[in-house]
C-alpha cells in the first residue's frame, strides 16, 4: 500500500540531543525514561528545544455491527449518548483534559445515527456502522481506505494548525471485540489472549464475546493490515490507524491511548513501520491483552493505573508528562552555565 508509506523518522539530531541531555545540571540519565522521552519528542519535531504547548484530544466514534451477536453489555445507542455527553464537557475524558489543558474534538467516523452539528464534532462518518464481522466484511476496501484516508487527513490538519501532540481516544459500543480481532491478527496472538470483558461483561458474557470472535475470525484468514480492518475493523479504528499515519506526515507526536486505540496503532505500523517512532503509548490497560499487544509493538507505556474506559483518558494524563519532558530541553541550565555562574 504505497498511499501509506511514509520515510523513516530523521535521526541526524540524535547525537546533538544526546549531547544537550548529557551537559545539563544533572547526573547523565538521572531523569531516567523521561530524558529518552525527551529525545523521541526532538527527533519527531526535528529540534533541539521541542514545544509541547498546545494539545489535542481526537474521540473518534463508531457503531459496530458485532454488537447483534451480544458481544457487549451495553446497547449500541450507548455510543450515541456518549457523544452527546463528550460534547456537553460532561465526560470522565473532559474532566482530565481540562485538568491537562487539552482540547477535545469528536470524530463521527461512523456512528449508527445522523448527528447534530456542533462547534466541537468533526464529521468524517462512513457510513451508519459497521456491519456484522460475525457473518460478513464489516466494511468494504474502499470504506476501510476512505476511512485511513480521512484519519490522515484530520491529524495532518490538527498539525497545520498548530497542535505540537495529538492523542487519539475512542468511543463505540462493541469496539473491544473489533480490536481484539485486529490484534489477534496483527500481532499476531491466540484469540484467547486477545480477548477480555470489554464494557461490563460477566463470566457468562466473555464466554459468550470469545465465541461470536471465534466464528468471525474461522470466517476470514485476512492477515494483511488493510485487510483485517477491512474484515474486522471498527471505522472509527480505522479512522484512527489513519490518523497515527498522518501525525507521523506530519512530525508530530501523537499519544495513544488503551487497547483500541493502540490495536489502531498496530494496524497503523503495521500499513507504515515506520509510523512507530511518532507514537507514544500513554497506559497499559487493564483490559486483558493490552500488555501483550504493547509487548508485540516493542512498546513501553508511561503509566500503569488500571484504567479500561478508554475516551482517550490516559493519554489525556500523559499530556502533562510530554510538557514536562520537552521542558528538560529547554528550561534547564547546562553543567557549564552553572559552573560558571551564568544563571
Amino acid at each position: 500500500m504505497t498511499a501509506f508509506t511514509l520515510p523513516p523518522i530523521d535521526r541526524a539530531l540524535e547525537s546533538a540531543l544526546q549531547a544537550k541531555l548529557d551537559g545539563l545540571a544533572k547526573p547523565p540519565g538521572a531523569l531516567g525514561r523521561m530524558e529518552a522521552l525527551a529525545m523521541q519528542l526532538g527527533l519527531i519535531q526535528q529540534r533541539l528545544d521541542p514545544q509541547l504547548e498546545r494539545a489535542i484530544l481526537f474521540v473518534f466514534a463508531g457503531d459496530h455491527g458485532l454488537t447483534q451477536e451480544g458481544v457487549s453489555s451495553y446497547p449500541a445507542s450507548v455510543t450515541i449518548a456518549m457523544v452527546q455527553t463528550f460534547l456537553a464537557q460532561r465526560a470522565s475524558a473532559n474532566a482530565f483534559a481540562r485538568a491537562a489543558d487539552t482540547e477535545i474534538r469528536v470524530v463521527d467516523a461512523g456512528v449508527a445515527a445522523e448527528l447534530t452539528p456542533h462547534p466541537a464534532l468533526l464529521d468524517a462518518k462512513i457510513a451508519l456502522g459497521t456491519r456484522n464481522a460475525a457473518h460478513e466484511p464489516a466494511m468494504t476496501t474502499a470504506q476501510c481506505e476512505a476511512a485511513i484516508t480521512r484519519g490522515a487527513a484530520i491529524a495532518q490538519a490538527a498539525a497545520a494548525e498548530g497542535f505540537d501532540v495529538i492523542a487519539l481516544g475512542e468511543m463505540g459500543i462493541g469496539n473491544t471485540a473489533s480490536a481484539a480481532l485486529v490484534m489477534h491478527r496483527l500481532a499476531p496472538a491466540p484469540l484467547s489472549d486477545c480477548v477480555g470483558m470489554g464494557t461490563g461483561h460477566d463470566a457468562a458474557g466473555l464466554a459468550r464475546k470469545l465465541a461470536t470472535l471465534q466464528r468471525a475470525a474461522a470466517r476470514n484468514a485476512a492477515s494483511e493490515p488493510l485487510a483485517v480492518l477491512t474484515e474486522f475493523g471498527g471505522f472509527e479504528i480505522a479512522m484512527m490507524a489513519g490518523a497515527v499515519i498522518g501525525a507521523a506526515r506530519a512530525k508530530t507526536a501523537v499519544l495513544v491511548d488503551g487497547f483500541i486505540a493502540s490495536a489502531a496503532a498496530l494496524a497503523a505500523i503495521r500499513l507504515a513501520p515506520t509510523a512507530l517512532p511518532y507514537c507514544i503509548f500513554a497506559h497499559c490497560s487493564a483490559e486483558a491483552g493490552h500488555r501483550r499487544m504493547l509487548d508485540s509493538l516493542g512498546a513501553s507505556p508511561l503509566l500503569d493505573l488500571g484504567l479500561r474506559l478508554g475516551e482517550g483518558t490516559g493519554g489525556l494524563l500523559c499530556v502533562p508528562i510530554l510538557r514536562a519532558a520537552a521542558h528538560i530541553l529547554t528550561d534547564i541550565a547546562s553543567l557549564d552555565d552553572v559552573m560558571r555562574g551564568n544563571l
